[in-house]
């Protein structure tokens, strides 16, 4: 039989996108206002841009013939494919986004969801961490999850506050240092 009959097969097991960060079982994904505006714009990109593009790419590679050795026309199968994935998370995500306004809380010194803690641990080391929802956080600008142990160790703590931390070594005590808050938008037109 010639390849020319032989059903095309989507496979995706090799470019498998990493899971989703979960949201606690019967939990609210919390965000913020900057986070949730984010993840939309990226849907919108996605729909509006990104994947009109890789469409007409797809068709005007599917109308050059051989399919089977056409690199323009395998990539793009697989990047639609990425690109779909993506888009049913972003809209999966926002329909049960809560969108929450941390600056509500401008001003207090107890920490919720949106602050920026000061902590010091057991051997004096102070970090400093802002808490967001699991759809936002960036590691690397000292960002976490108000799901994770240390943001979940810290919530509803005041400054001056002792809490205990369980990590893989025992239990580590945080001393909260300082809680802040962004100063709310003013909305006062100019």
């Amino acid at each position: 039989m010639s390849k020319a009959f032989t059903r095309e097969i989507d496979t995706d097991d090799d470019d498998e996108l990493p899971a989703a960060p979960p949201v606690p079982v019967g939990g609210k994904n919390y965000i913020t206002r900057a986070g949730y505006d984010r993840l939309r714009s990226e849907l919108f990109a996605l729909i509006d841009e990104e994947r009109p593009r890789i469409v007409e790419i797809v068709h005007w590679a599917a109308s050059n013939g051989d399919r089977s050795e056409n690199g323009d026309y395998l990539y793009g199968k697989k990047r639609l494919r990425e690109i779909d994935r993506r888009i049913r998370f972003l809209t999966q995500r926002l329909e049960i986004a809560e969108v929450v306004n941390p600056s509500l809380h401008f001003g207090g010194d107890q920490v919720f969801f949106g602050a920026t803690v000061c902590y010091a641990d057991d051997s004096g080391q102070e970090t400093t961490v802002t808490i967001l929802g699991v759809d936002e956080v960036d590691s690397s600008q000292g960002q976490v999850s108000w799901v994770s142990p240390v943001a979940r160790a810290l919530l509803k703590a005041r400054v001056g506050d002792v809490v205990r931390l369980v990590v893989p070594g025992g239990v580590q005590e945080l001393e909260v240092l300082s809680v802040q808050y962004p100063a709310p938008a003013d909305d006062a037109p100019a």
